[in-house]
């Protein structure tokens, strides 16, 4: 039905997606932290496949399909040409499909003009997932994203203006130790000035042949402890100034499970992580009792 080429990675809130890759792996491929797709060479797959694929799905359970995501990890950097006939494809072939969404690079970003990315909201891609890892010059600089916060904050109000709704992740513990209140400041500045519609955490976590973890190898990676990453999205969430986000610490890499809406729930969350900084041997970073809350 559909052949997939290497390992597949999607957000933890599309696993119900049907899962179209659309390209193989990332144009950038650049930072030091990932290794999703360092084993791809990257390309755009050619439309007839894509198309034949959906007949495919569509003809054992079309109705079955509310929502698709466009993999690998740079989608929105293929032609806007080829991603309106890839999204119309994709709306005639299945009558309740709500949403597809992407990963969108800030390079993939750069790339795309407002009024392109307008037609592709209105022919269903309504959805990005945008890493942004750091608000702190110095982190992003050291995770070789290839932006700093202004320009991750230009991009993504190209985004806003094409109405397109932006999820996105922050990287715990990326600035290390030294940077780590930092990394926490400036990262809760950048998503107050993009206002994302979700914001997610996760922890950096040295993956095999990244660059990362070759200087992980060398003892050049700071690994925070789990009490300090508490601190650290302790003072992440404090800082944040957000109108009306989803807030969500869900992850497997992250230690606590924490979910809310903001800024109705900040105070909550802000509080359930104190009481877990001031009983650290209590918590034990099992959070069956916080996810009560």
């Amino acid at each position: 039905m559909i052949r997939y080429e290497g390992t597949l990675y999607r957000p933890p809130s599309e696993a119900n997606s049907l899962i179209l890759q659309a390209t193989i792996g990332c144009s950038y491929n650049e930072c030091s932290f990932c290794g999703m797709y360092r084993d791809k060479r990257f390309r755009v797959r050619p439309l007839a496949e894509l198309q034949a694929e959906i007949e495919a799905v569509r003809a054992v359970g079309a109705n079955e399909v509310r929502k698709v995501f466009l993999a690998d990890g740079d989608a929105l950097v293929a032609k806007a040409s080829f991603l309106e006939k890839l999204l119309g494809s994709l709306r005639e072939s299945f009558p309740q499909l709500r949403r597809v969404s992407c990963y969108a690079s800030p390079q993939s970003l750069q790339v795309r003009s407002v009024a392109e990315m307008e037609r592709l909201r209105a022919a269903g891609l309504t959805l990005y997932y945008l890493g942004i890892e750091s608000g702190h010059d110095p982190t992003l600089t050291s995770l070789v994203k290839g932006v700093d916060a202004d320009e991750l904050v230009r991009v993504a109000n190209k985004a806003h203006e094409a109405g397109v709704a932006l999820s996105t992740m922050i990287l715990l513990g990326a600035g290390g130790r030294a940077d780590s209140r930092a990394h926490a400041v400036d990262s809760a500045a950048i998503v107050n000035a993009i206002q994302p519609r979700f914001v997610s955490t996760l922890v950096m976590t040295p993956v095999e042949n990244t660059p990362l973890a070759a200087a992980d190898a060398r003892g050049e990676v700071d690994h925070l402890e789990p009490i300090e990453l508490a601190a650290e999205l302790r003072t992440f969430l404090a800082a944040l100034e957000l109108r009306s986000s989803v807030f969500r610490s869900n992850h497997a890499s992250n230690v606590l499970n924490l979910a809310g809406t903001l800024p109705k729930d900040k105070t909550t969350l802000v509080a359930a992580l104190d009481r877990v900084l001031a009983h650290p041997a209590q918590a034990r970073f099992v959070p069956a009792w916080l996810r009560a809350l």
